[in-house]
């Protein structure tokens, strides 16, 4: 049998056939801008040629598309398919990106404060992609700046949430808190300790100073703390009594580490309020593996709604994380494919949270550690 035909280009085939190389263009990347038959005669004589149509490199640069989007994520890699809440974002994302075959190219920066703005910017800029989504990064962080210098599309998902020039989609940290502290109260919990992730860029692996929480970068983590003390307050509890320890990693080890600090030196504490699912289970292994008993002993309230924390009935917030990454992605699409009449407005959206009570939360029994 002969061998295919070489050296044919999208002109050659659009001669060969009589018609435009548009018409040729269109059958790789706009099909159903051509009937099927016509289609089909020109992927089998492209075919017979052995040619593969179009290449991406110089459709991008002729539409100035490359098809792509990036996602900056600051924190290694391996976060992204390990934590359960990223995994779900990005699943939403995908999703929401699976209609038009857009790839996504991650961006895991790393929590790195020490990272210089030039630095920054010849990442981001190396970047071939249409537009941005930033996962919760604090406001001050150089990637973030590198990104808005970017001149593409910018949608904000979590922090910042204050960025004029950028879309944003995430939820109300301060509010979404607060049936977890107020479920901690109704149990008659008034000795009660606080477990965070990271709050600044800056890292503190310890307790947290008022100081550190009211300057913190990071306004996810400080809005859920700082919520859950407004709710003590209003029922009495001096703010300042009540203990605040934070890990800069989110990762099983750490977070176990956080709960033995905070049981090794607040021996008293009947309840641990943890900003998320991760911090949650983490003090229900250490005190599990230490003949503390959840929640008999100790009281602990998570926040995500993880599935692995739902699976062991962990009382927690419940926000929308898979519809925060699809939300996401359908905003980033609608900003880089406008409706006619214009660009469209750069909005938030705010998604709702769900309190789901488990099986983590019983009344106090004093004296427990003593």
């Amino acid at each position: 049998m002969a061998g295919k035909k070489t050296g044919a280009t999208l002109g050659s085939i659009a001669a060969e056939l009589g018609v435009s190389k548009t018409t040729v263009s269109n059958a790789y990347n706009h099909p159903d801008r051509l009937s099927k038959p016509l289609r089909d005669l020109i992927f089998a004589t492209a075919a017979d040629h052995g040619y593969p149509g179009p290449h991406p490199t110089a459709r991008s640069l002729k539409t100035r598309r490359t098809g792509a989007v990036g996602v900056l994520l600051t924190e290694h890699l391996t976060y992204a398919f390990e934590d359960l809440a990223s995994v779900s974002f990005l699943a939403g994302m995908a999703e929401a990106l699976a209609g038009p075959k857009t790839p996504m190219l991650l961006l895991p920066v790393g929590p790195d404060p020490s990272v210089e703005k030039a630095a920054a910017a010849r990442l981001v800029n190396s970047c071939a992609v249409d537009g941005f989504v930033v996962y919760s990064v604090a406001a001050d962080d150089p990637y973030l700046a590198a990104v808005r210098s970017h001149d593409t599309p910018v949608v904000i998902c979590d922090q910042p949430a204050d960025d004029p020039q950028a879309a944003f989609v995430g939820i109300d940290d301060r509010l979404a808190i607060a049936p977890a502290a107020r479920a901690l109260l109704e149990a008659g919990h008034t000795s009660i300790g606080i477990l965070t992730i990271r709050l600044d860029r800056q890292k503190n692996d310890g307790p947290v100073s008022p100081q550190r929480l009211a300057g913190a970068g990071h306004h996810v983590q400080r809005s859920r703390v700082t919520g859950a003390l407004e709710v003590f307050a209003r029922a009495g509890i001096d703010p300042g009594t009540v203990p605040v320890i934070e890990r800069h990693i989110n990762d099983a080890a750490n977070c176990r580490d956080a709960a033995a600090e905070m049981l090794h030196n607040h021996p008293r504490i009947t309840a641990v309020l943890c900003t998320t699912d991760s911090m949650a289970l983490g003090v229900i292994d250490y005190a599990q593996a230490h003949g503390i008993r959840v929640p008999e002993d100790l009281s602990v309230t998570g926040f995500d709604g993880i599935i692995t924390a739902l699976h062991r009935d962990v009382t927690t917030v419940i926000q929308p994380t898979k519809d925060k990454g699809r939300a996401t992605g359908e905003v980033l699409m609608t900003l880089l494919s406008p409706p006619p009449g214009g660009a469209v407005k750069a909005e938030k959206t705010i998604l709702p949270t769900v309190f789901r009570p488990g099986s983590t939360v019983a009344a106090p029994r004093p004296g427990r550690l003593r």
